[in-house]
Formats: structure tokens, sequence, C-alpha cells
């Protein structure tokens, strides 16, 4: 691409981003103000969202304050005697809204990308369940509309430098790595367990029982790092074309173009950034995301627009991107497979470069569609992939913060909200989310924290 090209590209990205800040700014005086605690010994109020502002006062933990508004990575707060001062957002945490209204997104405060009466949607109106994404059909006219705004390392290499983006060295020693290549295949392994059959049978102790249990024992041995990554890569355009037979991209181009540089910039920072990363927003009003194996994220319209920043919307991307690399839902389906073993599913030999990896991701999502994507994962691997965001944040010049400012902004929504409804029953809650932040340091991360 020429570079008066390139330039224009970035001046129309970089007009909507203005044009989306300005709407944020404007949208808090429309709301009320939100209750929050000071969540430290002690918490300065600035006079200004800068550190060598003034101290307006001082406050003690579980003092109690007033959230009026957002500006960059502090909270606009409202003192007693009515000055308005500023707090870091980790200093405080918003209180837990206790009902919801028809207004609850106006009342977070917090809308990015919003406007166009968008904002007071009813919480009411029903988003992706688990039975929606079980039953959608793939739709091969969206699933290319989302591959078709993917965008590459060297595209997002240069937006970022156009947009002061600077990549840092953040070492992470729990970092997922790949297997080394190499190695066993199932395939060779397979053929030891065809011998040991041939030697049953051969010995008169072949049974329906005994072929069940070498069924089990073929599908519990690991897989070789080709295998695994066949099987990835296949699995993720079936179920991501499935989640978008239930909800469709968001006719918002510069919201698509959006997440996939933001994104693909991110999977460059991490430990495999030679996935195909597609990114996309759908249109759908609740509030979450969702990651398909083999580099696909997904996030929703109501999520999207919840977010101020290119650093948020970094912040929502690195979590789900952290599930891609930590292999999270690929393991539930690994498991869902050897609990098949001895059914009708394909056998899980894959012929790295042949057809079988493909054969089997078109039998999984025709069997369980994209439901995987609601399965409630341990624990740990959802403060793994918050802990991942954080580390993505940094590497990508992005300030680790951001995270904890949008799961403030979610708590702002309450226990009840309907627009929160699957993340809440997926996910951990919001407050053990934001304590394990607290209390488990990264060191690799803490320095930037104040950037």
């Amino acid at each position: 691409m020429d570079t008066a090209n390139r330039h224009h590209r970035r001046r129309r990205l970089s007009g909507a981003l203005l044009a989306c800040t300005a709407i944020a700014s404007a949208l808090p005086a429309f709301a009320a103000a939100m209750t929050a605690l000071v969540h430290k010994p002690s918490v300065d109020v600035r006079g200004a969202p800068d550190f060598k502002a003034p101290a307006l006062a001082t406050l003690k933990r579980d003092a109690k304050l007033e959230v009026a508004g957002q500006k960059g990575l502090w909270f606009e707060v409202k003192l007693a005697d009515g000055r308005t001062g500023y707090v870091r957002v980790n200093d405080v945490r918003m209180a837990y809204a206790a009902n919801e209204g028809g207004d609850a997104n106006v009342r977070a405060l917090f809308t990015g990308k919003a406007g166009k009466g968008r904002v007071t949607e009813t919480a009411g109106v029903r988003g992706l369940d688990e039975s929606s994404l079980a039953s959608a059909g793939y739709d091969a006219g969206q699933m290319a509309a989302l591959e078709g705004h993917r965008v590459g390392a060297a595209d997002a290499d240069a937006q970022a430098a156009a947009d002061g983006w600077v990549a840092m060295a953040v070492p992470w020693p729990a970092e997922a790595t790949k297997q080394k290549p190499g190695g066993a295949t199932q395939k060779a392994k397979r053929g030891g367990f065809g011998f040991a059959r041939g030697l049953m049978s051969m010995a008169g102790v072949g049974s329906s029982l005994g072929d069940s249990a070498m069924n089990v024992a073929e599908k519990s041995m690991g897989k070789s790092e080709e295998e695994m990554s066949a099987e990835e890569l296949a699995l993720g355009p079936e179920i991501a074309g499935r989640v978008l037979g239930a909800a469709p991209l968001w006719k918002d181009e510069a919201a698509q173009r959006r997440v996939n540089v933001i994104g693909r910039w991110l999977a460059s920072h991490t430990s495999r950034p030679e996935l195909p990363w597609t990114f996309g927003v759908i249109d759908s009003p609740e509030i979450n995301a969702f990651a398909a194996p083999g580099g696909y994220v997904l996030m929703t319209r109501g999520m999207y627009e919840l977010l101020a920043d290119d650093g948020e919307v970094a912040a929502v991307l690195g979590h789900e991107i952290g599930h891609v690399v930590q292999r999270d839902h690929y393991t539930v389906i690994h498991k869902q497979e050897v609990a098949q073993a001895g059914t009708d599913l394909v056998a899980s030999q894959v012929n790295v470069g042949g057809g079988l990896a493909g054969q089997f991701a078109k039998d999984y999502a025709t069997r369980y569609g994209a439901k995987v994507l609601l399965t409630s994962l341990d624990r740990e691997a959802e403060f793994r992939a918050d802990q991942s965001s954080e580390v993505y944040l940094a590497r990508s010049g992005f300030d680790p913060l951001s995270l904890y400012a949008v799961l403030q902004k979610m708590t702002a929504f309450g226990t009840k909200s309907a627009a929160l409804a699957q993340l809440y029953r997926t996910h951990p809650p919001l407050g053990d989310r934001l304590d394990r932040i607290d209390t488990v340091a990264n060191p690799g991360v803490a320095a930037y924290s104040t950037r």
C-alpha cells in the first residue's frame, strides 16, 4: 500500500476514534453519580487527574465517595463539601448496584462509543445463551466478513507507531508456551494400541468392555503440538461461524477495524503470534466477549460501547487472547472428547495436513454448536486470563490498570444485571477478580501501572 493511502486510512481511523472520545466525554453529564468506597488504607483526592496535582483531601479506608465520571484511569469524584476531585481507578471499589432498570447503561456512567439511543436499551433484551449458541447454524457470509476484517501484524505495527503504542519487554514466568515440535503423534501411538488389541484378540481376552477401555485410553493420550494446533485451527472457524449465526457482526466498520488493529497488536506480544488472529464486534446488547480456539475473538456491542478508550478495548481483548494462548476452551473440548469415548464422535487421531482435523471440527460443531464458549472455566483459568491481559497490556504500551477500570464499570451494573447474566454465570464474581489483581502482584507489570 502506498504512503498516501496509508496516511489516509490512519486519518480516517483517528477521526473515528476522536469522535468516540468526544461522545464518551459528553455522556457522564446525563447520569447520576454512583457510590464507591475507598479501598486502600488512605487515598489522596487530587485536584486534577495527575499524580502531581495538589491533594484536596485524604480519605481513609471505606470512606464513601460519589463517582461522577471517568478521565482515563482516574475517577472524577464528589467530596462531601461539594468539591470535585480525582482518584485512581484502583483507589476505590465501585459499589454493586442493588437493582437494574431500563436506564442501567446510563446509570453506570461509563459508556465509550454510545449515542444513537442505544444506552437506554432495556436490560431484558435476550442476549446469547447456551441454547442459542448450541442451535445456531454456521453463517458462511458473516464468517467471510469477519475474516475480511483481519489485520496483519505489519499493519498493526504501523498503526501502533502512528498512535504511539510503544512495545515493552515484560517477563512473565507463568506464560504458556507451546510444546516442542516433533515427538510421537497420536497416529503412531494408535498403532501401538492396534497392536495391543491384536494381542488381546489372539489371547482370547477381547471384549466390549476391554474395547471401551482402550477407546478411552486412546482419546486420553497426549497429542503432539502439531496435532493440537491442527485441531485448534480447524475448530476456530467452525465455532466462530456459529456464534455469527446467532448474532451477526455489528454494522460499524470503524469498530471492526479498531478491534482488529488493537487485537492483532496485542497478539503480537504473546507466545503465539503466528495464529491467524481474527477479531470482531457482534450485534448483541449484553456485555460479554468470547474466545474460540485458533485465534478467533468476538466482543459484543454492549461490551464495546462500555469501553472508553483503546486501553480498555485492549484489556477485554487481552483477557480473551489469554484464553486462546492457554488453550482453555480447547482443553474443555478435549475433555468432552474423552467423555464421549465409545460413541460415534469422530476419533481424536489427527493427520496434520490431511482432512481428519477438519472433519473432527465439523462433527464437534454439529454436535455442540458454539456453546463451549459459555462453559464455566476453572476459576484459576479466569484469574490467569486477567493476569495475561495485564501482561499483554504492558507489553503493548497500554497501562495494565485499564483492565481494573473495565471490571469496575461492570461492577457498577449490579449483581442482578441482565446485561451481565451470562458473564456472571461463567466467571468468578467481579469483586473476586479485582481482589486477585490487588493481592497477586506481577513484578513485571507493576512498573507500568503509573503511566
